[in-house]
């Protein structure tokens, strides 16, 4: 059976094969109602299928948009990683993800191997000021959109959450049940990059803590971003003869290891021991007690990296500050913080 063409399709939908282009790509131009039914009967008709390597050879870009993620096995970016593939499915394009795993010359590969490959962009969760990374993308002139975080030495649009705003709600939540402090499981690094998420919760926490008048000193802990590696530390520091009263969490994989030692060790939460989290990920309604936490709003945040990384128009130019597009976070209340009621349940 001799292959169908879009020529084909033109001449039984009584159009221009240009028309068919427009039809299948979406555009350039726009096509009237009419037209485009008689097209797509067409291609139903005849059972054609686009040549996709032959489009991207001569647009030079693929259906495809990269997506690099520190790690998708954590739940926050695995629902992340999720919300985008749905916003580029609207738009009749697929995701590749990649995984850096903390590591720069994984997140430089992953940005080699997606450029390499015509994606029609790229949206990158960075977890630091990779200059390497910086390097590559001014290099291959990229279309990129920075997404929850913003590396200082990557200036590009980005799409975050208000983490501080967020992190002083929490915070501030924690106090007014009467804790005398909320301490602060923050991350590994001691001097935090500058737009790193969780950085930013930190600074909210610190914030919260000095407007009650309480110190932060000693009550910052180093703790991994995942729940096994927040468990053991929070057994050490739960078992010690200082326990805080109230924890604040940079991550809800945290305070999930958090909820795991304090059973371990026979600490009542919320009773002994009050605890919240930050990006609200599908568990959290889950725990026992379902968990405090603050919500990100991930599918919009998803579709407007999608929408920025396609659309041209869309592009903010201008200052760095003009470059930002920010979503408000909000506190979810349920039982771990000391609150007889949730206002959410289980998402």
């Amino acid at each position: 059976m001799a292959k169908v063409t879009r020529d084909d399709v033109a001449r039984l939908a009584g159009t221009s094969t240009a028309v068919v282009s427009y039809v299948i790509n979406n555009g350039p131009r726009p096509v009237a109602p009419a037209t485009r039914e008689r097209v797509l009967a067409a291609i139903k008709e005849l059972g054609y299928r686009p040549d996709r390597v032959a489009q991207a050879m001569a647009s030079r870009r693929t259906d495809l948009i990269g997506m690099i993620v520190p790690d998708a096995r954590q739940p926050f970016f695995a629902e992340m990683a999720h919300a985008v593939e749905q916003a580029a499915a609207e738009r009749g394009k697929m995701v590749l993800v990649g995984n850096s795993d903390y590591r720069d010359e994984r997140e430089v590969h992953y940005l080699r191997a997606f450029l390499g490959m015509r994606v029609s962009g790229l949206i990158l969760v960075s977890q630091g000021p990779s200059e390497r990374a910086a390097a590559e993308i001014e290099a291959w002139d990229a279309r990129v959109v920075l997404l929850h975080e913003r590396p200082e030495a990557i200036d590009d649009v980005a799409v975050v959450t208000d983490d501080i705003g967020g992190a002083q709600l929490a915070t501030r939540h924690l106090l007014e049940h009467g804790n005398e402090y909320v301490a602060c499981l923050g991350g590994m690094e001691s001097t935090p990059a500058v737009g790193d998420p969780v950085a930013d919760h930190v600074e909210g926490w610190r914030r919260a803590m000095h407007e009650s008048g309480r110190s932060t000193e000693g009550r910052l802990f180093q703790a991994p971003y995942n729940r096994y590696d927040a468990y053991q530390v929070a057994l050490k520091l739960l078992a010690g003869p200082d326990r805080p009263p109230a924890i604040f969490c940079s991550t809800d994989d945290q305070a999930i290891g958090v909820l795991r030692a304090a059973r371990e060790l026979r600490i009542d939460v919320p009773g002994d021991l009050a605890v919240a989290g930050f990006d609200d990920v599908k568990e959290a309604g889950l725990t026992d007690p379902p968990l405090t936490t603050v919500f990100s709003d991930r599918p919009a945040m998803a579709r407007a990296a999608v929408d920025l990384v396609l659309d041209d128009s869309l592009r903010v130019q201008g200052s760095r500050r003009e470059r930002l597009k920010q979503f408000p976070s909000a506190l979810v209340v349920r039982r771990s913080c000391g609150c007889g009621q949730s206002t959410a349940g289980a998402r």
